[in-house]
């Protein structure tokens, strides 16, 4: 869901969103960087045996992410990525029997990557499309509805933003998708189009609001309660959460992974390492019960 090209008068306070964790309900302090849960998940063998021989013969799973997306995926103050979703990401691959080899990659780069057989699996927060799904499978892991945020004591509806500043990270769906619709809603009905405002992460589309160079930001739910939590008192959400997608793990089409990764996580939530996970990020909110492939062509 994402790019970046960096603006200069933002990353002097991108560090502000660096760390921490975030509810679906509402901020929360929970969330770690240290202690994976993955160092106690068991083998699942009935998983393992449906990977492809290349994955299983390899002995790890290449996991392609681009860590700016927090409390997702993110970075340590060491460089590395962590975050709920790379805690499953791990998990996975210990189910598996492998060890999880992440790969930072520009958001862009990593369906690609999967197509031309470099990674096994992506794990960056994709929202599961069916134009996505033309290019490769998605194992669902996570339901998370759309978000707008605005400043402190500024009232924004997300259904009448015509006109409004509106900050996204960019080649997100909010980005590619969401708010183009609006805008070219208001344009039909005479009205002024939304000033869109791609910016190189989501960090960097928080304090677009809080330095009151945007009038709103739209993310992803966790994500965006995340960056009002971090923001201490400079932000406030905008309307209520909406358009609930699936999270999906991007894998090869057709390789069989699919179905590894799918039994895999199926196993987690059945064992309760899944639910372990979430609620020790605040994010269980958009937890799911019944693993699943490509959801979004299923409707």
């Amino acid at each position: 869901m994402r790019a970046r090209h960096a603006l200069p008068a933002l990353v002097a306070v991108v560090a502000l969103l660096l760390s921490g964790c975030a509810d679906n309900s509402k901020p929360a302090a929970g969330g770690s960087s240290t202690g994976s849960t993955a160092s106690e998940v068991k083998k699942d063998d009935v998983a393992a045996a449906l990977l492809p021989a290349k994955v299983a013969k390899a002995g790890k799973l290449v996991i392609g992410t681009s860590p700016n997306y927090a409390p997702n995926e993110f970075k340590d103050n060491a460089g590395k990525p962590v975050g709920w979703a790379i805690e499953v990401g791990d998990a996975i691959a210990a189910k598996l029997g492998l060890k999880a080899d992440y790969q930072i990659a520009r958001f862009e780069n990593i369906i690609p990557g999967i197509v031309g057989g470099k990674i096994d699996v992506g794990e960056s927060s994709f929202t599961d499309t069916v134009v996505r799904e033309k290019q490769v499978d998605f194992v669902n892991y996570y339901v998370a509805g759309i978000q707008w945020a605005s400043a402190t004591g500024k009232v924004v509806d997300p259904d009448n933003a015509c006109g409004l500043k509106v900050a996204v990270q960019a080649t997100t769906y909010q980005d590619t998708v969401e708010v183009p619709a609006k805008s070219a809603a208001c344009v039909k009905a005479g009205k002024p189009a939304i000033k869109k405002i791609s910016l190189d992460t989501q960090d960097a589309a928080a304090n677009a609001v809080a330095l009151g160079q945007a009038d709103a930001f739209s993310a992803d739910s966790p994500v965006t309660l995340y960056g009002i939590s971090k923001l201490k008192g400079k932000l406030q959400t905008a309307g209520k959460t909406f358009e609930a997608a699936p999270y999906g793990m991007a894998v090869a089409k057709g390789s069989g992974t699919a179905k590894a990764v799918q039994a895999a996580l199926q196993s987690m939530v059945d064992d309760g390492s899944y639910g372990k996970i979430l609620n020790k990020w605040g994010v269980a909110d958009g937890g799911i019960k019944q693993i699943t492939i490509n959801a979004a062509a299923k409707g």
